[in-house]
């Protein structure tokens, strides 16, 4: 088929990572969307139980955005039985839970469970049912334990390709390391406290010479004003020269100014008497 030439080139990134397993699924663009969103989290294993449509289709291909690996590799199943036959846990996504007793976990909570079960080489399997109404009660008593989204509850609508995404990223942030918060700094670097320290020893030195502390009473609080802002952020070395550069400027221009209008104050003065 067209559509499965190229794609991108994915792999499983864990041996025992979850498997998706989509239970009677109805649109093919939505398998393939399925299978993007499952690259995404760096999922992998996708089984599919009774396609309504039947597979392979190659609109499946189409519309995964170059997963088309995940697509290759997956699993037809005639059953949900079948298909979670060799796995040791199975999860259910449930929107509406159905008069069921049974553990019921947010998505973060079932992913770190999901690692938990994988760091002891057992397998995991995530059960997502037809597009138009879900899993149904049969379907869910194969689960251990059901996953539902807590989304707004005057709207939780998701399409099928939407609840795998949020699975799939909450099983990729459980394990990952990613600084909540970096500055981004690219060919500069933050600069230390002494070169803060050396560009405000300047900054107060040129305010002295150009006479900004009309207020003598003011001056020590103004500083402190002035420090505070400077220190309040990770200042790069690259800002520190250019607002050098602008203090330095400024300085230039306005002893320049003050010359100015000295000489054209002397120019009058030797200007004879009408």
């Amino acid at each position: 088929m067209t559509g499965r030439d190229g794609g991108a080139a994915i792999g499983p990134t864990t041996e025992n990572s979850p498997v998706i397993i989509l239970v009677r699924p109805q649109l093919a663009e939505n398998i393939g969307t399925t299978a993007r969103a499952m690259a995404n989290g760096g999922l992998f294993h996708l089984r599919l139980v009774a396609p309504r449509d039947g597979w392979p289709q190659e609109r499946a291909w189409y519309a995964s955005s170059g997963a088309h690996r995940i697509l290759d590799a997956a699993t037809i199943y005639e059953t949900v039985d079948e298909a979670v036959a060799d796995l040791h846990r199975v999860f259910a996504t449930c929107p509406r839970p159905r008069h069921i007793i049974k553990t019921v976990m947010t998505p973060r909570n079932a992913a770190a469970d999901m690692r938990l079960t994988e760091a002891r080489h057992l397998r995991t399997g995530i059960l997502f049912g037809p597009e138009r109404a879900g899993l149904d009660n049969e379907d869910m008593a194969r689960a251990d334990t059901l996953i539902r989204y807590p989304l707004n509850p005057d709207f939780m609508s998701l399409n099928l390709a939407q609840a795998v995404l949020i699975m799939a990223y909450e099983w990729w942030m459980a394990a990952d390391n990613t600084a909540p918060h970096v500055l981004m700094t690219n060919e500069t670097q933050v600069a230390s406290k002494g070169a803060i320290e050396n560009f405000f020893g300047n900054l107060t030195r040129r305010l002295d010479e150009t006479g900004f502390w009309r207020n003598v009473q003011k001056r020590p609080g103004m500083i402190r004003n002035l420090r505070h802002y400077f220190q309040r952020g990770e200042i790069t070395e690259q800002e520190l020269r250019t607002l050098h550069g602008v203090v330095t400027e400024l300085s230039r221009t306005a002893e320049q100014s003050v010359a100015a209008k000295a000489a054209q104050g002397n120019a009058h003065e030797g200007q004879p008497d009408a």
